[in-house]
């Protein structure tokens, strides 16, 4: 596919992220991979992954475009998803047709900022579709200046300056459509049906959603989480 036809793919569907760190009882390539696949049996347009081990089982389960990540820790930022270059090239040369960066105004890896580090990886691939995953409107309206090609929600109430933000992050993707053009992809908070068709009333392009569909540790907790919470209050 190119260009054109990946975002015509993912435009008005459901991506499925499919991630798991090394502390998930699911952290495995394969799970990952099957996650993928029934993901991709009901209905996704399109998946988002961290690892290239990842990513490389996934393509060979399914036929969907790849927003890839690579979640990476250095001791001088804060900043770990896809953070420096040598990740950028790693997932380019992954072939993934969507490649996310953290976008926020935190200072990146040896003290760059994001325009730094950006804007030279723009000039080595002109023609690799970028997201960026922004946390305020600011961040959003420079992605757009520096050539992204979609702006995602995806730290919203992840960074300090936006914690406590209610999620999904409906006021931001309104902002976005209306004051930007580059495509919105909502991500970040969309725990049900509801969630998802709200933010596309608020103007998203296309939605990510992950943890609701792949992370059962963390569903099964929301609802241990309700039934503690009213044995609390049949208690008093």
């Amino acid at each position: 596919m190119n260009n054109k036809e990946i975002l015509e793919q993912i435009k008005g569907g459901l991506i499925v992220s499919c991630q798991a760190l090394p502390t998930e009882p699911l952290y495995d390539s394969y799970i990952m991979s099957m996650m993928a696949y029934a993901a991709s049996v009901g209905g996704a347009v399109g998946i988002r992954a961290n690892t290239i081990v990842d990513i490389k089982a996934i393509r060979e389960k399914v036929d969907l475009p790849v927003i890839g990540i690579i979640k990476a820790e250095y001791d001088d930022s804060d900043v770990y998803i896809t953070p420096t270059e040598k990740e950028v090239d790693l997932l380019v040369e992954a072939g993934c047709e969507i490649i996310a960066t953290d976008a926020t105004k935190r200072l990146r890896p040896n003290g760059k900022t994001f325009e730094e580090f950006f804007t030279p990886i723009r000039k080595k691939y002109p023609n690799q579709l970028f997201m960026a995953d922004t946390s305020c409107f600011d961040e959003g309206k420079l992605a757009e200046e520096l050539g992204f090609d979609l702006i995602g929600t995806t730290m919203s109430g992840y960074t300090p300056y936006t914690k406590g933000r209610k999620l999904p992050d409906i006021e931001l993707m309104q902002k976005y459509a209306t004051k930007l053009h580059t495509p919105v992809i909502a991500e970040g908070g969309i725990w049900c049906p509801d969630d998802l068709t709200a933010v596309y009333d608020a103007g998203a392009f296309s939605a990510v959603v992950g943890t609701a569909i792949t992370r059962p540790r963390d569903i099964t907790r929301r609802f241990v989480n309700a039934l503690e919470a009213r044995n609390e209050n049949t208690d008093i």
